[in-house]
């Protein structure tokens, strides 16, 4: 087994406490994602699990072992980084042969066991050739192929698509993923992209100034959130005064807008709309509720061959079931 089991793990740095107390079980299998702005901690703990660095406080287990103390070679731990770096001089299948060699697996396992690992990652037929005649995300696909050649008990993954261009990191995200359920292997994948964290992960972990503001499904984080930042960090977030005076969240898909007069209910509300912006499936608005003092509100509703255009008025709506009450 391999699973993850943090305990008020802390770091400082002086005063500064880089990770503050945190507590996170990941089970075996799963796939965290630990999300939040830099700054917040999120590679310092990712080095703390891997042995790069020790906690000042606080003990981790990995596969129910005390590894605290442990160092990084003694974790069996597959790492991988943004950088890649990946070796110039050596070929794609000397790069993935390489952790082998330091375990002390040579000849021809240590030849299958590679091979083996970039037929995986889609990349059998390119061993000969080196990171430089490789496109990034060849070059990020030799880095993955290297991190689970030699079967880790745990995948980090530090910010591993953040090199690349948007197109091609969205493909990588749905092969990473595909790739971790194949290998079944307990993955922590560090990001500050949120579309990363929600399409990619089975559990988040939102993080902000070292401490863990909410551990959760990608949709209960995002619908749900535990606190006003975990909602403003997660998405577009608009906030609506509840008669009790609590705040209420309310996601921009969850917004419905009509016609003026058209179906209005005792929920509905007035608006003029401030800006639209088509982005082809979807038209995100941009509303100026009516009333003084009412907060601006977004909306973002599937395109059907007309949008609503700046200075129109509509009617702004919501069900009292997508209204979620936000805690400061």
């Amino acid at each position: 087994m391999s699973e993850i089991r943090l305990e008020g793990v802390t770091k400082r740095y002086g005063a500064f406490a880089a990770a503050d107390s945190v507590d996170l079980a990941v089970s075996q299998g799963e796939l965290v994602t630990i999300l939040g702005p830099s700054g917040s901690g999120k590679t310092t703990l990712l080095s703390l699990i891997a042995g790069l660095a020790k906690p000042t406080a606080g003990r981790i287990h990995i596969g129910g072992r005390d590894v605290t103390d442990a160092s990084a070679q003694q974790r069996n731990i597959g790492l991988v980084f943004q950088s890649y770096a990946l070796f110039p001089h050596m070929t794609v299948l000397e790069n993935v042969l390489f952790p082998l060699g330091v375990r002390k697996i040579g000849g021809v396992e240590a030849d299958r066991l590679a091979r083996d690992a970039l037929k995986l990652v889609r990349l059998d037929g390119l061993e000969g050739r080196r990171p430089s005649q490789l496109s990034g995300g060849q070059q990020q696909r030799v880095a993955l192929a290297r991190a689970i050649v030699f079967k880790p008990d745990i995948l980090l993954l530090d910010e591993p698509l953040g090199a690349l261009d948007r197109k091609l990191r969205e493909e990588l995200q749905v092969e990473l993923k595909q790739l971790q359920r194949r290998l079944g292997v307990t993955t922590l994948l560090v990001t500050h992209d949120q579309e990363e964290a929600l399409s990619l992960s089975d559990r988040i972990m939102v993080l902000n100034k070292g401490r863990t503001q909410q551990v959760a499904a990608p949709t209960e984080a995002y619908l749900k959130p535990a606190n006003r930042f975990v909602a403003e960090f997660l998405g577009i977030a608009n906030f609506i005064d509840l008669p009790d005076g609590r705040t209420a969240l309310v996601r921009p898909e969850r917004v419905r807008l009509g016609e003026v007069g058209a179906g209005q209910n005792g929920a509905s509300k007035s608006a003029k709309v401030v800006e639209a912006i088509y982005l082809g499936q979807m038209v995100r608005y941009h509303l100026a509720l009516d009333g003084e003092g009412a907060r601006p509100i977004v909306a973002a509703v599937p395109f059907v061959g007309r949008a609503y255009a700046a200075g129109e008025r509509v009617t702004v709506s919501w069900e009292a079931a997508d209204l979620w009450p936000v805690a400061e």
